[in-house]
């Protein structure tokens, strides 16, 4: 015989993921019961929490969930255009809430407060990103700009680039930052020498490099702690 799926009615009251989520608020949910609440329905098959579980086991988790596209999605048995769409228009809704909330004049106050900026951005990323924060004299962010992508070397990240952007804005210093897809965020050889590179014309010009961070998998290196800048 055919197991019959639970249905969401069938869980008790105190289990459901919509009556846990108006209690408790959305922060006590997991991953697989906010996303049973952005898809809605199951199949005949299984349950929303079921599909929901099941989805999340396909993409290993957030990770590989964030960047799914539609093609991606609905070779998922249960999961047809609209259901996709749904997810990837909520995935895309957290990322513009994120920006809109580092956008608000954020200031840059410790190393940490660097990586925290640039950390769910880059630590996913497949390639080095090199991105440099613009700060006024406050050390508030004026703008955020992907420099370069590809391996670090000096002769590819030249001042020029870096240094184009800080007086278009007027920036009173900058903070660079490049991402180790490996995840360990080690300096290598080449990462040093473009930061004191950098940091020599920044003193020349009298734009303040203050400081080169390597993002790594919920993890950073600061090369200003290291003494390096």
């Amino acid at each position: 015989m055919l197991k019959t799926p639970l249905l969401i009615r069938d869980y008790p009251e105190d289990e459901r993921p919509r009556e846990r989520l108006i209690k408790g608020g959305p922060e006590i949910l997991s991953n697989q019961e906010l996303l049973a609440i952005i898809l809605r329905t199951g199949t005949k098959q299984e349950s929303v929490l079921e599909l929901s579980h099941r989805i999340i086991q396909h993409f290993e988790g957030l990770r590989l969930l964030k960047d799914a596209s539609v093609e991606e999605l609905t070779s998922l048995s249960g999961v047809g255009p609209a259901k996709a769409v749904q997810l990837i228009a909520a995935i895309e809704l957290g990322r513009r809430v994120s920006r809109l909330q580092q956008e608000e004049r954020y200031t840059v106050r410790s190393p940490e407060d660097g990586a925290n900026y640039v950390m769910e951005d880059m630590r996913f990323l497949s390639q080095e990103h090199f991105v440099c924060l613009y700060l006024n004299t406050k050390n508030q962010v004026l703008h955020r700009q992907t420099v370069f992508v590809g391996s670090l070397n000096a002769s590819i990240v030249h001042p020029r680039e870096v240094f184009r952007e800080a007086f278009r804005r007027s920036a009173a210093s900058l903070i660079c930052f490049h991402n180790h897809p490996s995840g360990d965020p080690t300096p290598s050889r080449e990462d040093i020498e473009v930061t004191k590179r950098l940091a020599e014309c920044g003193k020349m010009i009298g734009i303040d490099v203050l400081d080169h961070i390597i993002i790594g998998d919920q993890k950073f290196i600061s090369l200003k702690e290291k003494g390096y800048v």
